[in-house]
């Protein structure tokens, strides 16, 4: 639906935006019940199946099924699985673990051509604000990002930052901004919606996220797909971490002597405040 939705008519984008918020709904209530909650006729959704190739409006429902079995419990089945793996002795965890990271770093590297990651690095630098969104798992990740994006300057801000409004964060956002978006299964609704927000405000919005499923993927003007293959029970975030890294030493570099000046000022205050322990 991400693919097609800018192909889609306005009522079948309601119709689409339906199903992607309320997915357990579509996959257990009745046509009838669903077009009376949405206010749209069941032909809008029965036209929405046949304009994303599906038969009928009951294939569609089937698909939402399977994706709702597979994630009900995804990171307990694979804690399951954790458990249960055999011991190898010429192998041990922390050896597998390691090369699947480092295997996801090396297919990102070889999937993203520089030049891509320089205008994203270009828009970033050149942004008058750059708002970060991340939620649940991606919360922490963003709040890293933001940390080290002060150094740099004071027009990187966190969405929804403790005590703060999402929606003050985002509001007089237009095209002279932009927006870094991290965000993974299970997507966080506040992340989706800002993004989507955002992009409809004329902001440019790069995206960060490891599935192509991803319901922000229409918004984005610049998409990262990042590997997060592990014996983790829970998805790897070593690669995003590695690219967000890399992004940030290009908006450096960017930056020049106006950055260097401000993270020695930066350093100082810290010092001065006793922030830092010093000997």
């Amino acid at each position: 639906m991400a693919a097609q939705y800018g192909n889609l008519s306005a009522r079948l984008r309601e119709a689409g935006d339906y199903i992607a918020d309320n997915p357990v709904s579509i996959a257990t209530r009745s046509l009838r019940t669903l077009a009376s909650e949405s206010n749209l006729a069941p032909a809008t959704f029965t036209r929405l199946a046949h304009a994303l190739e599906y038969e009928n409006f009951e294939e569609l429902r089937e698909t939402m099924r399977d994706q709702i079995g597979r994630r009900v419990s995804p990171f307990a089945d694979r804690a399951d699985r954790l458990q249960k793996d055999a011991v190898d002795p010429q192998s041990s965890f922390l050896n597998r673990y390691a090369a699947a990271t480092q295997d996801n770093i090396a297919a990102l590297t070889a999937a993203i051509e520089p030049g891509r990651l320089e205008a994203v690095a270009d828009k970033l630098a050149a942004a008058r604000r750059v708002v970060l969104l991340g939620a649940l798992g991606s919360t922490g990740i963003a709040e890293y990002t933001a940390y080290i994006a002060n150094f740099l300057g004071d027009n990187w801000e966190l969405g929804a930052r403790a005590g703060s409004s999402l929606g003050a964060t985002l509001a007089g956002l237009d095209e002279r901004d932009a927006v870094l978006v991290i965000t993974k299964p299970p997507f966080a609704r506040s992340t989706i919606r800002s993004a989507i927000h955002a992009h409809e405000q004329g902001a440019y919005v790069a995206l960060i996220t490891d599935s192509r499923s991803c319901p922000a993927l229409h918004a984005a003007d610049e998409t990262f797909i990042v590997p997060t293959d592990s014996p983790h029970f829970y998805t790897s975030y070593v690669a995003t971490l590695f690219l967000l890294e890399a992004i940030l030493a290009l908006v450096a570099k960017r930056a020049g002597p106006r950055a260097t000046e401000r993270i020695a000022e930066v350093e100082r205050r810290n010092r001065l405040l006793d922030e830092v322990y010093a000997r």
